[in-house]
This record gives structure tokens, sequence and C-alpha cells, in this order.
């Protein structure tokens, strides 16, 4: 697998799973866990944030810190020569957690997570006031069962 040109390999997604799993694990646990020595797990570890392959965050659960209303937004752009621009401008909002660029009925796919219905229903005013958004539709998720990063197996 290559990230910037450069090839990870079996030990490199090894400490990644690691890292995944808890990002507070010691250097000195992973080398146990992975045969390896301390050293070698610092020096790789360094190279992956240095990469930008993983960037070590402490991780909050939304709901238990008072995010309330969390919801899927399908923006539609028109003209379309537009949607960088309004990507651009939208993915500095602070409420965004995912934004991309779709194929499919909609231009961009917007995740966002808000205090409250009120918070969510300013934030979607705010976005349709961006030049070229001509139209957006709002989904909003009563529960998140499943909240969590890709599983590095899938890779294999």
């Amino acid at each position: 697998m290559e990230k910037n040109g450069s090839p990870l390999d079996e030990l490199d997604f090894s400490i990644l799973s690691c890292l995944q799993k808890d990002g507070r694990m010691s250097f000195t646990v992973i080398a146990e866990k992975l045969n390896v020595s301390i050293g070698t797990i610092r020096t790789r570890v360094n190279k992956l944030i240095e990469e930008g392959t993983i960037n070590i965050i402490g991780r909050v659960n939304p709901d238990k810190v008072g995010f309330r209303a969390y919801a899927h937004i399908a923006v539609f752009v028109r003209p379309a020569t537009f949607k960088e621009k309004v990507a651009q401008k939208i993915s500095k909002r602070p409420e965004v957690s995912f934004l991309a660029m779709t194929s499919g009925d909609y231009d961009l796919e917007v995740d966002v997570m808000c205090r409250d219905n009120d918070h969510l229903v300013e934030f979607v005013n705010d976005i349709s006031k961006i030049e070229g958004v001509y139209q957006t539709k709002t989904t909003l998720y009563f529960k998140v069962y499943k909240y969590a990063q890709p599983d590095l197996n899938l890779l294999k």
C-alpha cells in the first residue's frame, strides 16, 4: 500500500491498528505486542505522523459532550462550476464532520454535529446563502449506532 509515494508495510499497519484501538498506547506496549524494539516503534510512528498518515487526537463522544443534533445534508450546486468554491466555504464551518463531492443525485454530502435543532437550522440557513447553493435536503440522525475509523484489515 502506498501513501504519498512511501510504502506502508505490515508493521506500519500493525502499529496503526494498535493506535486505532488506543491512541495513548505507549511505544513500549506496542513494541511488546508486535515483538520489535521500542526504537523501531518510535521511528515508525514519527514517520507516519510526518507523512500525514496519522495524527493523534482525543476523539470525543459527541453525544456525551452535548451535541444533540446530527444531520446529513445533501447540497445541490448550480452552476456545477461552483462546486469547489461551495465545498471550500462549507469545509470551514466547525459543525462539519464530513464533506465530500458525490456522483449521485446531489453534488455535496455534508455531515454535521450541532448543539441542538435550532443550531442545525441556523447552519442550514447559513449554507443556503452561499453563492451556488441551489437546494439542500437535510436528514436528521435520530440515533447513531456506530461511529468508527476504517478497519485496516479490510485492506489485506
